[in-house]
């Protein structure tokens, strides 16, 4: 659903407005209000951040957040997962989390919603892939499928249930098959 005010606005003026829920996106001069997660998107979302942060974050390798907003590239997106290595994540003098992050993610996820464009959230992710992105993945529940991005490369997809995901090389120690993403949906 696209929420422009008034006709095109100005990173600097979407950034003042108020946050919505669910959130909405700055693209291209326009804000574009995400679709409400449902059931499938959900499972998936709520199982799967703290998997990749049960194996990365004790060793100080990367974070998982979801929900994130992070601005670069002259866009403000909020990829339902995005995972920053530990090096990169913003952090305020006494050394917490800052709340703001003006830069890619290192490994973008995108689970796909009944209502949501699958054409823009790709073009997120390229987005993403542009701007330092290791890779990026877009989950669909429906097809239980996950289509793979990284910079420079074809687009691969895996939907084989005992196929190990990809994942970047900074997460090498999260191991996850296609079938353990999608048995998510069935616990």
């Amino acid at each position: 659903m696209v929420q422009t005010p008034t006709g095109v606005l100005t990173l600097e003026e979407f950034l003042k407005l108020p946050e919505t829920e669910p959130a909405s996106e700055y693209i291209d001069g326009h804000v574009i209000q995400k679709p409400m997660p449902q059931g499938e998107h959900s499972a998936i979302q709520t199982e799967l951040a703290p998997a990749i942060n049960s194996i990365l974050k004790p060793k100080q390798i990367a974070r998982a957040f979801s929900e994130l907003r992070c601005t670069f590239g002259g866009r403000s997106i909020v990829p339902d997962i995005c995972v920053f290595t530990w090096s990169r994540i913003p952090r305020k003098e006494n050394g917490a989390v800052a709340n703001t992050f003006l830069l890619a993610p290192d490994w973008t996820i995108e689970i796909l919603s009944p209502d949501q464009s699958q054409t823009k959230v790709t073009k997120n992710i390229l987005h993403c892939l542009k701007y330092g992105t290791q890779m990026g993945w877009l989950i669909d529940p429906a097809e239980e499928l996950v289509f793979v991005y990284l910079p420079d490369q074809p687009t691969t997809f895996y939907d084989q249930p005992e196929v190990q995901l990809p994942v970047p090389e900074f997460a090498k120690d999260f191991c996850l098959t296609v079938e353990n993403l999608f048995s998510w949906l069935r616990d």
